[in-house]
């Protein structure tokens, strides 16, 4: 199925999820069509992103603060901070899991919710939502596992693409806040991409105004998806490119 004959739909406007005080407006794929791991690839390369069934892209009117980001694994050279979060967790153990409900992946992602998202309308979660966002049938994901001794810790859930990876959510231990858990899985994703001879780690969307976001802009280069085409930022540029 080539991507221009899929079906796209228009959300109705609604509370933007990064930026309070304003509304957001999204491009959805038809999450109804069985979209294959080339087509989702050929989707995330025009600065689309996944959550759960839906394959979607920022559209909202007078606002593009949401910019699509993807890190050229090859080109990537880690910082010293990144660098000392690579050593602190030398001891992790890392294990591929498919995606599942468990107690285990359920307990963690409870607790790192109601610390980290307190408020935000996730904190409540069931079973069934958290089958629903992170197990969803039909996608090429896993689940990256990291244990401290055994114990859980992380779990970075992680998309399978033509050309690369997608990181498309992790939740943490919130009491491990010295161990910098989600720029770790970062760098494990990275070094996997590489690895497995992947071109991209895909990141989502960057959005300069959003705290929560800005550690994005730590993965040097990183190429941002503006006027239809990916631009480079490179490393020891302060400023993102301008189109």
């Amino acid at each position: 199925m080539d991507v221009h004959a899929l079906k796209f739909y228009v959300t109705r406007p609604h509370d933007c999820p990064y930026l309070p005080g304003r509304l957001a407006v999204d491009v959805v794929a038809d999450p109804h069509a069985a979209i294959a791991r080339e087509r989702i690839s050929e989707l995330f390369g025009l600065g689309f992103r996944r959550s759960g069934m839906f394959v979607y892209r920022p559209e909202c009117p007078g606002c593009q603060a949401c910019v699509a980001a993807r890190i050229p694994v090859a080109m990537f050279r880690a910082s010293r901070a990144q660098r000392r979060c690579a050593a602190r967790n030398a001891d992790l153990v890392i294990e591929r899991a498919v995606p599942a409900y468990t107690d285990e992946f359920f307990e963690l992602y409870c607790r790192y919710l109601g610390v980290r998202h307190a408020g935000g309308g996730m904190d409540d979660p069931t079973p069934e939502s958290f089958r629903e966002f992170l197990c969803t049938p039909g996608v090429e994901s896993e689940f990256l596992l990291f244990r401290d001794a055994g114990r859980l810790v992380c779990v970075a859930v992680t998309d399978v693409l033509d050309k690369g990876l997608s990181a498309n959510y992790t939740f943490f231990d919130p009491d491990a806040t010295a161990r910098s858990l989600g720029t770790f899985a970062i760098l494990t994703q990275i070094a996997h991409a590489r690895r497995s001879g992947y071109d991209y780690v895909y990141l989502g969307y960057w959005i300069a105004e959003a705290e929560k976001m800005r550690y994005k802009s730590r993965f040097r280069p990183l190429e941002l998806y503006r006027d239809g085409r990916w631009w480079v930022w490179p490393a020891g540029v302060v400023e993102p490119p301008v189109t």
